[in-house]
């Protein structure tokens, strides 16, 4: 749940997910629906996709797997994750490197070297990682490592008087640690998404993914302009019900709503299916979480 998400809006989320599905044979047990419908909110789903397929894989072993690279075998799981699952719950002698670990290393070496993207960083400092790891306490050291990178060695304004590592640290001694590490951004790109809002005898259209896609596999949003093969053009003098922006990694997506009276839409492609749902049927029915705030905003607009 932690991957691209903060702690803070994680936290629920987990407290509900633990209660839902206390261990790997609940979750392996449970139909994909209701596993998608819990992480409802979280986006990039193929995360919640994967730990299903994983805790299948789990509970049909005699046990858990214990090493990093018993767990990278895994669906879903990658170094990271593996490392921090078999170091800070099995003693596993791995080292955890995370964006957050990067920047402590890049500020500790003072390392100019510049990274076309953060992957290449986090490989590039692995072994200096493994290097410094504290083998008989890898959990605690990879856990501090990261909680180091996250409150003191701030990307911005890091906290130096107060790092355990300043006197150590040539990035801290250059006077400019904020230098490091350079990793290269990807440029920002803007795009206009066009969604319709389609009603017929008290049911909404929706488009529910298909089993392809990778991020949005089985659940619903308001279709887009393109999927139901309307021009853009003609949608300019509809009502507008809702505009929304938001960013997807370096993209920055804006949506407009806009009501649609029914025209017998078929799904251009063959990506998924549409669907009418009734409206009293929408809060059980498994939508992404922007698009559940969206239609929850809509109806409540117009008192419904």
């Amino acid at each position: 749940m932690l991957q691209q998400t903060q702690v803070k809006t994680v936290l629920p989320y987990f407290a509900r997910w633990l209660g839902q599905f206390p261990d790997f044979s609940a979750l392996a047990a449970a139909p994909e629906a209701a596993v998608l419908k819990a992480w409802e909110g979280l986006g990039y789903y193929s995360r919640a996709r994967n730990l299903h397929r994983l805790a299948r894989a789990v509970a049909a072993m005699p046990a858990p797997p214990r090493t990093a690279a018993e767990w990278q075998e895994l669906p879903g799981v990658g170094p990271y994750t593996a490392a921090a699952i078999a170091s800070i719950g099995c003693g596993d002698g791995a080292a955890c490197v995370d964006g957050n670990v990067v920047r402590v290393l890049a500020r500790l070496t003072a390392t100019g070297r510049a990274f076309a993207a953060g992957g290449v960083a986090v490989k590039y400092f692995g072994p200096l990682a493994g290097e410094l790891l504290d083998t008989k306490h890898p959990g605690e050291f990879n856990e501090a490592m990261m909680e180091l990178g996250a409150t003191v060695c701030l990307p911005r304004a890091p906290r130096c008087e107060l790092c355990p590592l300043a006197r150590w640290c040539a990035g801290c001694v250059s006077g400019k640690p904020e230098r490091f590490p350079r990793i290269a951004r990807k440029q920002t790109e803007r795009r206009l998404v066009w969604r319709v809002w389609c009603e017929r005898d008290g049911a909404l259209l929706l488009h529910r993914a298909g089993a392809q896609s990778r991020r949005l596999a089985g659940l619903c949003e308001l279709p887009t302009s393109a999927r139901l093969g309307i021009a853009e053009k003609t949608l300019q003098s509809k009502p507008t019900l809702l505009v929304r922006r938001r960013g997807i990694t370096h993209h920055v997506i804006e949506e407009r709503v806009v009501a649609v009276p029914d025209a017998g839409f078929a799904a251009a492609g063959d990506a998924g299916e549409l669907l009418w749902v009734p409206l009293a049927e929408l809060e059980n029915t498994a939508l992404s979480g922007p698009h559940r705030r969206w239609v929850r905003e809509i109806l409540a607009a117009r008192g419904g």
